[in-house]
């Protein structure tokens, strides 16, 4: 129901201020503004969910000892020292606005999220306005009633009405900023590089700027992420303390800034990265944010993964109803050397060790131009009939035979300039006025124009061509495999080629919807040079991502570590592969590999006509007892129990179902010495009156171990844990340095 508590209709100057403190609230979590009438918006409080009495109690101050809690400050009035949330070069050059509040309400929500779920919550809209020039903005707060998000964002408005070209130039669009109280606090958040994103750093707030940022273009998650997390008691904790959690829902280029001044706050802010992407507002024209999502916890670090856990599996990801199927994807296994036999032998291989899909990646397409190695043939997908005489509907006739489900690779946002597509469209390309192209991968691969809408089309059409061609395609893996290398669109006007980067995501974006229009069932998998689009902007158009192309079972659990801090693991591919491990060249056991990719959502990266029968035993039994445990892993609620990054060569997380009838608890050996002394580790999350039996699965020990089949108490689980050995019992010939336990609970 709307209520609507003040509206200013007449000229500002002749209102009386009234003073509302708006509280937004979810199940557990309150967030108040301040909101009077010819004032800037101003944020009173975020935390644990208000009773009655305290907010009407809560401090307040009408004057301007509050003014730097402004939650949406605009450049030039009396914000010059500090960040804007808005900057306007306005058509007559004015480089000042001011966003005072017009009116707000507070409405009921019931509508579909991104990823097509039904949602309901309370939308609190504010509406802000310039007094001197015909500009408007409104603030959005949405606040679920199921989960504890609330997500904020705005649009930006060119209200003129009476000249003809009056164009105001956005040059800074953030979302309304979050104050944080100065304290001991601390920030986590992950930086990496191909094939070792998902790095997580820890470090306090001090005087100055934090900036994260990405200006790659296309792949916003491979160096820094977007997802903060403000730890507001001291250093960071797993079960213990107040912490806000963040995260920007945005593909493209962002910016997240952390501003500590001489006032008593942190200020966050995240959106849209401005550098070269000033942006025109034409008459009548509005500028949507992309939404961040916040989230607030006494539980520690771990409450707040465990809401945007919840909140992702129900309104983010796709399918995140449904267990994800263990596949084989073809990569690392032979790489581009893709045939009709080979295809064949590896389907069988998979369905023999228990496995539900394969993936056959890249190298299967080109007619002209046949795509033998990575410089050549992206944008002509029709398959290469050399290498697969029998097309895919041989591939789709030998899943059946095998009774696996089958998937194929694509990279439809890219081209080569050897290929039939760019010698029939050059202009497709992103490319600087005047200037050659600059090539990527291979030496010649190109990023497509997506603010262009015959490209949008195009790219359309490559999926949509296969999946009504091949309707039981059961899976895709899309890829992106190079950044925006030179600033210019062909398609654009020149006026506007600030606005390439913003275009093209908001290009790939009506692609994807398109897709999940047409085709809501298939699974799709987001790919970007490994980990680069793990970000809320496009998974709601997809199943999962995958994590990293570095397979490697140690470093991955680095990297699937500083993920979870954010995203679920039925999002997190994460693949058994060869060794030595064909991105850091170790040699770590199957067993351990195995153990590690069972902690995310289980899959293969391998050549199976490599594997010995007992290699080949192990993985089948890996395979059957995770299809044992998916749901709880998939489905369940994570408690991270012990870092990697704690330095003391341990690492250890669980899964206990909503329920907390099951758990899975995951022990990992980092380094090996001798007389090495590790801790025991203390479970978490069980019911402390229900009783546990343990047991192990891919166990690969001569004896079983001690605590094998005996029965605990959750609080004794809790309090005391279980010793685990610190190697493997195993023949004389087949030991070696790494050890790792995977314990069912049940």
């Amino acid at each position: 129901m709307k209520k609507t508590l003040f509206f200013v209709a007449a000229a500002l100057s002749s209102v009386v201020a009234i003073a509302e403190k708006v509280e937004l609230s979810t199940q557990h979590t309150s967030l108040v503004l301040e909101l009077n009438a010819n004032r800037h918006p101003e944020f009173r409080y975020y935390g644990s969910k208000l009773s009655a009495t305290d907010l009407k109690s809560l401090d307040w101050n009408g004057d301007d000892n509050w003014s730097h809690l402004n939650v949406y400050p605009a450049y030039g009035a009396n914000v010059m020292q500090n960040e804007a949330c808005l900057a306007i070069r306005h058509a007559d050059g004015n480089l000042s606005t001011d966003m005072l509040v017009q009116s707000f309400d507070v409405t009921s929500v019931s509508d579909k999220a991104p990823n097509g779920a039904d949602r309901h919550g309370k939308l609190l809209t504010v509406a802000l306005a310039d007094n001197v020039y015909p500009v408007s903005a409104k603030l959005f707060y949405l606040a679920y009633d199921d989960v504890d998000i609330i997500e904020c964002w705005t649009e930006i408005t060119n209200q003129d009405t009476k000249k003809k070209n009056n164009v105001i130039t956005l040059t800074q669009f953030y979302n309304p900023i979050l104050p944080i109280h100065r304290d001991n606090v601390w920030v986590s958040h992950c930086h990496g590089s191909w094939a070792s994103e998902g790095q997580l750093t820890e470090e306090p707030l001090n005087n100055g700027q934090l900036i994260i940022k990405n200006k790659d273009g296309m792949r916003n998650a491979t160096s820094d992420r977007n997802d903060v997390l403000f730890s507001l008691d001291g250093r960071p904790q797993e079960g213990h303390g107040a912490c806000i959690g963040a995260s920007l829902c945005y593909s493209g280029n962002y910016r997240v800034s952390i501003d500590t001044d001489e006032s008593d706050y942190h200020y966050y802010m995240s959106g849209i990265n401005p550098d070269n992407s000033e942006y025109h507002l034409k008459k009548g024209e509005t500028f949507t944010t992309p939404h961040t999502a916040l989230t607030f916890t006494e539980n520690g670090t771990n409450g707040v993964s465990q809401s945007f856990h919840r909140w992702a599996r129900k309104y983010q990801l796709r399918h995140a109803d449904q267990e994800r199927m263990i596949l084989l994807n073809s990569w690392e296994g032979v790489y581009f050397d893709i045939n009709q036999q080979g295809m064949d032998q590896m389907m069988h291989d998979i369905a023999s060790m228990g496995g539900e899909l394969f993936v056959m990646d890249d190298g299967w397409f080109g007619d002209k131009y046949p795509r033998a190695v990575d410089n050549s043939s992206l944008g002509d997908w029709v398959v290469d009939t050399r290498k697969l005489p029998d097309g895919i509907e041989g591939l789709l006739r030998d899943a059946k035979k095998n009774g696996v489900k089958f998937g194929i690779w694509i990279e439809p946002e890219m081209a080569n300039t050897v290929s039939e597509l760019y010698e029939a469209h050059p202009d497709w390309i992103v490319k600087a006025p005047q200037r050659d192209p600059v090539l990527g991968r291979g030496g010649t691969q190109v990023v497509l124009d997506l603010s262009n809408p015959a490209v949008q089309d195009f790219v359309f059409s490559i999926t949509d061509n296969l999946l009504s061609k091949y309707p039981e395609i059961a899976y895709i893996k899309w890829d992106a495999n190079a950044p925006l290398m030179n600033h210019g669109s062909q398609y654009l006007p020149m006026a506007d080629q600030s606005h390439l980067f913003i275009a093209i995501h908001e290009g790939i974006i009506k692609v994807c919807q398109r897709i999940r229009e047409k085709y809501p069932d298939v699974v799709i998998q987001a790919c970007a040079s490994g980990g680069g689009r793990v970000n809320y902007g496009l998974l709601p158009y997809f199943d999962e991502f995958w994590v990293s192309d570095n397979t490697d079972g140690l470093q991955r659990i680095r990297m699937q570590w500083g993920t979870s801090y954010f995203y679920p693991a039925i999002a997190m591919a994460s693949h058994i592969s060869a060794v030595p491990n064909h991105a850091v060249f170790r040699t770590t056991s199957l067993k351990y590999r195995c153990d590690v990719a069972m902690s995310g959502r289980l899959g293969m990266e391998i050549q199976p006509k490599n594997m010995t029968d007992a290699e080949k035993a192990l993985c089948r039994q890996a395979i059957s007892d995770y299809k044992k445990v998916r749901p709880v892993i998939q489905f369940g609620d994570l408690y991270r129990l012990h870092s990697p990054y704690a330095g003391d060569d341990l690492a250890s997380l669980m899964y206990v179902s909503e329920d907390k009838k099951q758990a899975v608890f995951f022990w990992y050996k980092l380094e090996t010495y001798k007389n090495q002394h590790l801790p025991i580790v203390k479970m978490q999350g069980l019911d402390p009156d229900r009783v546990y039996t343990v047991c192990e699965l891919n166990r690969i020990d001569n004896k079983p171990l001690d605590c094998e089949g005996k029965q605990y108490t959750g609080a004794y689980l809790m309090q005391h844990g279980l010793e685990m050995p610190y190697r493997h019992i195993v023949e004389y010939n087949q030991q070696n340095d790494w050890s790792s336990r995977v314990i069912w609970l049940k």
